[in-house]
């Protein structure tokens, strides 16, 4: 396959050579792909790959507008690719799990969260982690209506994706995420009347 800068790339895609550029932007995409989600993808990695690639193809072609030259193509439409595939890993975790089962697992924590492990976790950092996990969780039980807390366990402790948690309480992505704001300023509101620091106590559950 010939080298191409970044000009090339999108003369080409936008030109009469459109089908061998896209043919070869896809090899590379399935290439990338390949090694980004090995022990991701335990079976069919490489029907995945070309999967993915195929949906990205479609993603980066409507958006080579918005290509601004800050790296190579090629790394800016892998990320694309990427993007797309943990998109649809995740789409996919989630299809065969109830609402309902993510809600009646969160009660199981017992002030832990999967979100929240570290690979090689001190004494310390667990027992942080442990309480600030808790003491959210606590708040959210305390201040939050059933439709805030359903979003919020949801989304930020089981790490469901908006647009999968939407769908299923039958919603729409820009309404879950008022939902949600509206929620975390609850929760922000009655940490600092405890006298924490919100942003330290939501920024360890990746929502600061």
């Amino acid at each position: 396959m010939t080298e191409r800068s970044n000009e090339q790339w999108l003369a080409e895609l936008r030109g009469p050579e459109r089908d061998r550029a896209l043919a070869d932007l896809r090899a590379v995409l399935v290439r990338g792909l390949r090694v980004a989600l090995r022990g991701r993808v335990r079976q069919g990695l490489n029907e995945a790959a070309e999967d993915f690639a195929q949906e990205a193809l479609i993603k980066i072609m409507g958006s080579l507008d918005t290509f601004r030259g800050e790296s190579r193509f090629t790394t800016w439409a892998q990320k694309i690719a990427v993007m797309t595939a943990s998109t649809e890993l995740r789409r996919k975790r989630w299809r065969d799990v109830s609402l309902q089962e993510v809600l009646d697992r969160y009660g199981t924590h017992s002030g832990e969260s999967d979100r929240l492990a570290d690979e090689q976790p001190t004494p310390e950092q667990l027992t942080m982690r442990s309480t600030m996990v808790a003491t959210v969780q606590r708040f959210v039980d305390d201040e939050l209506t059933d439709k805030q807390r359903k979003a919020i366990v949801a989304v930020m402790f089981e790490g469901m994706s908006l647009e999968e948690a939407a769908r299923r309480m039958g919603t729409n992505r820009n309404a879950l995420y008022k939902l949600m704001h509206d929620a975390r300023r609850r929760l922000k509101k009655r940490m600092e009347a405890e006298g924490l620091s919100a942003q330290d106590v939501l920024g360890s559950i990746g929502e600061g």
